[in-house]
């Protein structure tokens, strides 16, 4: 696939799963992986597999191949080659480049904002928009200029009329959309860390673009990504792809299904009635495991049946 945006751009859908190498895949990652394959498949479209490993430190030894194989032993048919961030480097900076003035290079750390404000927010307050604060750091973060217009958007799931996600408010001029004032409620935001790691704000932008993603489908634990990420396509020119965030699975305690929470990795053995559970979590209604005779079978069933407007309409349900 030829990585300029020019030459990708159509109106076939392309969807992607983008997992993080942090650990095996566990069961919120099987719905994050089934709800965008359906969602592309059910239109004809690509699903894309990309590996996000662009912050190599949190990266687990094994994890990469151990996700490939899951999501091959489950019966998922990527398109293409898989994509590996942590060799996409050249276009994180080529953007970077491209965004000129509109970055600037920021010292601060959580300890000096804690010196400096008595206490660590989530929202940067701008201290180094004018020139570092310590001009002797050795090492620095590179922040993009946010405005104080709000960034609005409509998700394929989530309803605005309901409950706000924080930071979110309702948009003036249509009620259907979700609106941030990203300048309000994180303020300038970093691109690359102090560690010459990429974040994944900048990198995830750039990707989509560059493999012509036209949806997102995800799940609502990154909603609060999305003002970002549409920010940086306007900045930068890219299109915008449509968003979908389905329900989040929580355990028992409400803490997300995550590797970092040690959620187990999927069924080696059960894995028609791990399918079809996470199926019944997105809101569909598949027959009992024992109605398919294979993984190809139940596959069939669920494009032909996926309804994107069963999704639960929440941000978090009980696994």
């Amino acid at each position: 696939m030829s990585d300029t945006i020019s030459s990708i751009l159509s109106t076939e859908t392309i969807g992607r799963f983008a997992p993080s190498p942090t650990g095996p895949l566990h069961f919120g990652s099987l719905i994050a992986a089934t709800a965008s394959y359906l969602s592309a498949k059910t239109k004809n479209g690509q699903w894309l597999l990309r590996i996000e490993d662009v912050d190599t430190q949190r990266e687990k030894k094994g994890a990469t191949q151990s996700i490939i194989n899951s999501l091959e032993s489950y019966g998922f048919k990527w398109d293409g080659e898989i994509t590996y961030q942590s060799q996409r480097s050249k276009y994180y900076q080529e953007a970077l480049d491209a965004l000129g003035n509109l970055t600037y290079p920021c010292s601060c750390t959580r300890k000096s904002l804690m010196a400096s404000t008595g206490s660590y927010s989530y929202i940067y307050p701008g201290l180094c928009r004018e020139g570092m604060t310590n001009q002797n750091a050795q090492n620095h973060s590179i922040r993009v200029l946010t405005d104080d217009k709000p960034v609005c958007f409509v998700d394929q799931c989530q309803e605005s009329n309901k409950a706000h996600p924080p930071t979110f408010t309702s948009c003036l001029s249509s009620e259907d959309q979700f609106c941030q004032n990203i300048n309000r409620a994180i303020g300038d935001f970093i691109l690359k860390r102090t560690d010459g790691l990429w974040a994944y704000q900048l990198a995830v932008v750039v990707d989509d673009a560059l493999q012509g993603i036209t949806e997102v489908v995800r799940g609502a634990d990154l909603f609060d990504n999305t003002p970002r990420q549409i920010y940086l396509q306007k900045l930068l020119g890219y299109p915008q792809p449509k968003y979908l965030h389905f329900p989040v699975a929580v355990d028992d305690s409400g803490k997300k299904l995550s590797k970092q929470n040690l959620s187990p990795e999927i069924s080696a053995d059960q894995k028609r009635a791990t399918l079809i559970y996470a199926l019944v979590f997105l809101g569909q209604s598949p027959p009992s495991a024992n109605e398919f005779l294979s993984l190809d079978d139940l596959w069939q069933w669920a494009v032909q049946n996926w309804d994107v407007n069963d999704i639960p309409k929440v941000m978090s349900l009980p696994s």
